[in-house]
C-alpha cells in the first residue's frame, strides 16, 4: 500500500469523523433533530471513508470509487423504494450486511499479515490481532446470519412462529464451542506439522462458517413478536462486531463508530426487554406465543362481543371532547396511517383534544409507529409515550385502537400464568368507550385472547385499516 497523504490527515480525519458521529448520534436521540443527526453521522461516515480511500492506494483508486459509487447507488434506490412498512426487514439486512463486512475484513487483514510474514508461521499473527479478529469473526458472522435470519421472519419469508426441535440449546452450545475452539486454535497458533497444521491455515474462516450457522439457529428459535428486541440486539452486535475489526485494522474512525451502535444498541436492547418486562435470556431462550384452544376463545368471547359500525362509531366521536388513537402492526401492514392521520385532523378541526398512544414495542422495530405516524405528518407532540398516556385514559371519551392487540390485552395485568404476564400495556379499558378496529377476533403474536374485546365499554369495528379509516372519514366529513 503506498500512502498518499501526510501522516497528520489520517488521525485529523478520524477525530472529525468521530465528532460528527457522536453529535449525530446526540441528535437522533430526538425526532425533531433526528433528520439532521442522521446526515450528521452520514457525513462523519463520508469523511472516514473518503480519507482512506485516498489515504491508501489499494489496488486502483478508480476501484475503489467504482464501489462507493455502486453502494450508495443501491442505497439511494433502497431508501428511495422500499414501504415504511419494510423499513424493519431493511433494518435487519443493513445490520447482516455490517456484521458480514467486519467478519470478511478481520479475516483479510490476517491473510494480509500471514503474507507479509512469509507465509503461515507460528507467531506470524499478533496475539492482540489474532483476538480482535477472533471476536469480530463471530459476532460478526452471526449477526450477518441472525439479521438475515430475522429479516426473513419479519418479511414473511420464514414463519414468524418460534422453530422448537428437542436439544435445541444444546445444538446452538455446541456450535457456539466449536467456534469458540477454532478461534483458541488461531489465537495460540501451536506449532505443529502434519493435519493440525493443515487446520490452522483456514481455521478463522471454519470460525465464520461455523458462527453463521449458529445465528441462524439463534434466530430461528425466536417468535416474530420478539423482533424488536432481536434487531436492537443485532444492532449492537453489528457495532460490537465493526469495533473488533477496528482493533484488528489499528482504525480509531472504526473502533469510535463501532463502539457507539454497539452501546446504543445495548441501551436500547435494555429498553425494550424493561418494556416487555422480559429478560434478554428469556427473549432468547424462552420463545413467545402458544397455541390457545378455540374453547378457551369461545369462553371469553362468545356472547360478549359488541360489534359496531362506522356510522355509529362516528357519532360516538362527534359527541366527544378526548380521543387516543392506538395504532398497531395492523395499522401499519394496511398503511392506513395518512387515513389516521387524517381522521386525526378533522377531529382536531372540530376542537377535540387529539393524541397518539404508543407502545414501544408496537410494530417490528422500536420507533415503528412514530416512523409511520410521523410519515402521515402526524406532530411529534401528539405522540405520546405509554407512561404519559396511560394515566389520562380516565378522561379520554372514545379510544381508537387499530391493529394492536397483545399491547392492550388486560391480561398482562391479570394472568400471572400469561405469557405476556407483567408486561405493561396500554390501559386503554380506563377509557369511556374503547373501538377497537381488527380484521377478525384472531389472536395477537403472544397467541393467546384479548378479553378486552369482551369488556362492556369495547366495540369491535372490523375490516381492514385504511379501508374502516378512510370510511371513517368519509362520513365524519359528511
Amino acid at each position: 500500500m503506498v500512502e498518499l497523504l501526510p501522516d497528520s490527515v489520517l488521525p485529523l480525519a478520524y477525530t472529525v469523523a468521530a465528532i460528527l458521529f457522536i453529535q449525530g448520534l446526540r441528535d437522533m436521540t430526538h425526532p425533531r433533530t433526528a433528520a439532521r443527526g442522521n446526515l450528521i453521522s452520514a457525513g462523519g461516515m463520508l469523511v472516514a471513508v473518503g480519507v482512506t480511500v485516498v489515504w491508501f492506494e489499494v489496488l486502483t483508486p478508480l476501484v475503489l470509487f467504482g464501489g462507493l459509487i455502486v453502494g450508495a447507488g443501491i442505497g439511494t434506490v433502497l431508501a428511495l423504494t422500499v414501504e415504511r412498512t419494510e423499513m424493519p426487514q431493511l433494518v435487519g439486512v443493513f445490520n447482516g450486511l455490517g456484521g458480514g463486512a467486519s467478519a470478511v475484513i478481520a479475516g483479510a487483514e490476517l491473510i494480509e499479515i500471514s503474507t507479509e510474514s512469509g507465509g503461515v508461521a507460528v507467531g506470524s499473527i499478533p496475539t492482540e490481532v489474532a483476538v480482535a479478529a477472533v471476536f469480530s469473526g463471530i459476532v460478526g458472522s452471526v449477526t450477518f446470519t441472525g439479521s438475515m435470519a430475522a429479516a426473513g421472519k419479519l418479511h414473511g419469508v420464514l414463519t414468524t412462529d418460534a422453530v422448537r426441535y428437542t436439544g435445541e440449546q444444546v445444538m446452538k452450545i455446541v456450535f457456539l464451542v466449536v467456534a469458540l475452539g477454532f478461534g483458541a486454535y488461531l489465537i495460540v497458533q501451536p506449532d505443529v506439522l502434519g493435519f493440525l497444521q493443515a487446520v490452522w491455515v483456514p481455521s478463522y474462516w471454519l470460525l465464520v462458517a461455523t458462527a453463521c450457522v449458529l445465528g441462524v439457529l439463534l434466530v430461528i428459535s425466536i417468535g416474530g413478536a420478539d423482533m424488536p428486541v432481536v434487531i436492537a440486539l443485532l444492532n449492537a452486535y453489528s457495532g460490537l462486531a465493526a469495533s473488533g475489526t477496528g482493533f484488528v485494522l489499528d482504525n480509531t474512525a472504526l473502533i469510535i463508530a463501532g463502539t457507539l451502535v454497539g452501546a446504543a444498541g445495548m441501551i436500547l436492547t435494555v429498553i425494550m426487554c424493561e418494556s416487555m418486562n422480559r429478560s434478554l435470556t428469556n427473549v432468547l431462550f424462552g420463545g413467545f406465543g402458544e397455541t390457545t384452544e378455540q374453547e378457551e376463545l369461545d369462553d371469553i368471547y362468545e356472547g360478549n362481543i359488541t360489534e359496531t359500525s362506522p356510522e355509529q362509531v362516528v357519532m360516538l366521536l362527534e359527541a366527544a371532547q378526548r380521543v387516543v388513537i392506538v395504532p398497531g402492526y395492523g395499522m401499519a401492514v394496511a398503511q392506513a396511517q395518512h387515513a389516521v392521520s387524517e381522521l386525526a385532523e378533522l377531529l382536531e378541526q372540530n376542537g377535540i383534544d387529539v393524541e397518539f398512544g404508543i407502545h414501544p414495542v408496537a410494530g417490528r422495530m422500536p420507533g415503528h409507529m412514530n416512523a409511520l405516524l410521523a410519515e402521515a405528518d402526524v406532530p411529534y407532540e401528539r405522540m405520546r409515550e405509554m407512561e404519559e398516556v396511560n394515566p389520562t385514559f380516565s378522561q379520554t371519551d372514545v379510544v381508537i385502537v387499530t391493529g394492536a392487540n397483545d399491547v392492550v390485552n388486560p391480561k398482562a395485568n391479570t394472568d400471572t400464568s400469561s405469557p405476556i404476564a407483567g408486561m405493561p400495556v396500554l390501559e386503554v379499558s380506563d377509557a369511556g368507550t374503547v373501538i377497537v378496529n381488527k380484521r377478525s377476533l384472531s389472536t395477537g403474536f403472544s397467541g393467546i385472547p384479548n378479553p378486552l374485546f369482551a369488556e362492556g365499554n369495547t366495540n369491535m369495528l372490523f375490516g381492514d385499516a385504511k379501508d374502516t379509516m378512510q370510511e371513517l372519514v368519509n362520513l365524519y366529513k359528511e
